[in-house]
């Protein structure tokens, strides 16, 4: 680069600067003659004025809901994982991505959720898991669905009760996996618990069907949380295997808060064949979403909605409307959630585009209220300031009035001539007082009461 190229660029500089310089110069001028302020708090205002702007676009954008979620699902094929699918579709028309983490079921679930390290927004979590875990930062979005437990079972004759499964070879589900909670939960209810004649497989459910079907294991118990629907339906339609019956489901229902009982009605599975061919009682908890605390309200909206649509329609164990649901059982329900099942949603994500709502939103929670602070601030910024101006002018009359009563008494000399440089001290501090426009005739006011108790002061000692 050659001597002029830089010193063209350095006079670039010093013009850019000073086109700044002027344009600062004349936004200060100008804001200053319209609040009757001085230079330094017309700076002051001004820098308040944009921190506090700067703050309030940040928080807009900082709180702007984000456009990703993470939802942690189950098993590939497993209602939880088909659901998440559902959810996925509805989601993107709103132009939101949910991404989808396979898991084990809802035990696996819970405890990512749970995991502050792990990255994830909110999952499928069945009630009745949560023993043993810090839940303390959760919470229900509410109960999408029930979720039954069934046990298949191949046996010569029906089985009444689950003791009659004593020294039985059992597949308990996957850990990891709602199943594995609540059948373990049911057997010790039975006194049936591991390391007893009965001997319980924590095996996967593709694994436990091919088991059960070549006769090498009594029964298996399955959920959607991790069992593909088609395998249940396949067991149910096989010759030979039955699903259990609890004839007590009342009363462990009763015993276990978080269970339901619900009823597999005669014919219900294929109308033809009449499968089942009498109705069986089946114990369920119901599936909660949960999601971490800090989960936008935008998002807790935008997914119950997509419940609503996935989890809404009748089913063979629920009515139409029944899902979703607030129902609490281990997790305290969002606040959102309870606005949201109240009185819907609100009215910019009723009637507008996602986006646009959540812009609109956004600008009335940030902005509205610092305009509302700002706009009386900038109000009462003046009248500090005149009020401030008023009081260092009404000082000097203070000592200016103290010195005149001091001249009204008897004076010698020496005390003369300390009443003519206090007063001298007075006119300097005066003059050095830099006041606005709006204050100049008390100013000239001060001064010329100065000039008179001067004038005062040396006629006594003329006369």
């Amino acid at each position: 680069m050659t001597q002029d190229q830089t010193n063209e660029k350095d006079e670039g500089k010093q013009s850019f600067v000073g086109r700044l310089r002027v344009r600062l110069h004349t936004v200060s001028a100008a804001f200053g003659q319209t609040f009757g302020l001085g230079p330094g708090a017309t700076l002051s205002a001004l820098i308040f004025t944009t921190l506090v702007l700067l703050a309030a676009v940040f928080g807009f954008f900082y709180f702007a809901p984000p456009t990703t979620i993470i939802i942690t699902s189950g098993d590939a094929g497993s209602l939880f994982q088909r659901n998440a699918e559902k959810y996925a579709k509805i989601l993107a028309r709103k132009g939101i991505t949910l991404k989808i983490l396979p898991s084990a079921g809802s035990f696996e679930n819970l405890e990512r959720l749970a995991d502050p390290k792990f990255k994830v927004d909110v999952g499928f979590v069945q009630s009745g898991v949560a023993k043993g875990q810090n839940i303390d930062r959760l919470m229900s979005l509410g109960s999408v669905s029930y979720e039954p437990l069934y046990l298949f079972y191949r046996a010569s004759k029906p089985f009444a009760l689950l003791s009659d499964f004593t020294g039985k070879k059992l597949a308990v589900g996957e850990k990891g996996t709602g199943t594995n909670v609540l059948a373990l939960a049911l057997l010790a209810l039975n006194d049936i618990k591991p390391g007893g004649p009965t001997t319980l497989l924590e095996i996967d459910d593709e694994e436990a069907e091919k088991l059960l079907a070549q006769d090498k294991i009594d029964g298996v118990f399955m959920m959607g949380d991790s069992a593909a629907s088609r395998t249940m339906r396949d067991l149910m339609r096989t010759p030979g295997i039955t699903a259990f019956h609890f004839k007590q489901a009342d009363a462990y229902a009763r015993r276990t808060r978080y269970l339901n009982k619900l009823v597999l009605l005669e014919g219900s599975v294929n109308f033809g064949k009449n499968i089942p061919d009498h109705d069986i009682y089946l114990l369920s908890p119901t599936v909660e979403l949960v999601a971490r605390e800090n989960l936008h309200p935008a998002l807790s909206d935008v997914l119950l909605e997509a419940a609503t649509e996935v989890h809404g329609r009748a089913g063979r164990f629920q009515r139409q409307g029944e899902f979703p649901a607030p129902l609490e059982h281990e997790y305290r329900i969002s606040p959102d959630a309870l606005r949201y099942y109240k009185s819907g949603k609100t009215f910019f994500y009723r009637y507008l585009p996602f986006r646009i709502a959540s812009f609109l939103n956004r600008f009335l929670v940030v902005f509205v209220p610092l305009i509302l602070v700002l706009i009386p601030g900038l109000k009462l910024l003046p009248i500090l300031y005149r009020w401030r101006i008023r009081l260092r002018i009404l000082r000097w009359y203070r000592a200016l009035l103290e010195l005149e009563g001091d001249m009204s008494r008897e004076r010698t000399p020496e005390k003369h001539k300390e009443l003519i440089g206090r007063l001298d001290h007075i006119e300097q501090s005066v003059n050095q007082l830099k006041v606005p426009a709006s204050f100049a005739d008390q100013f000239y006011f001060l001064r010329s009461h100065i000039s008179l108790v001067r004038s005062r002061l040396l006629g006594d000692t003329s006369a």
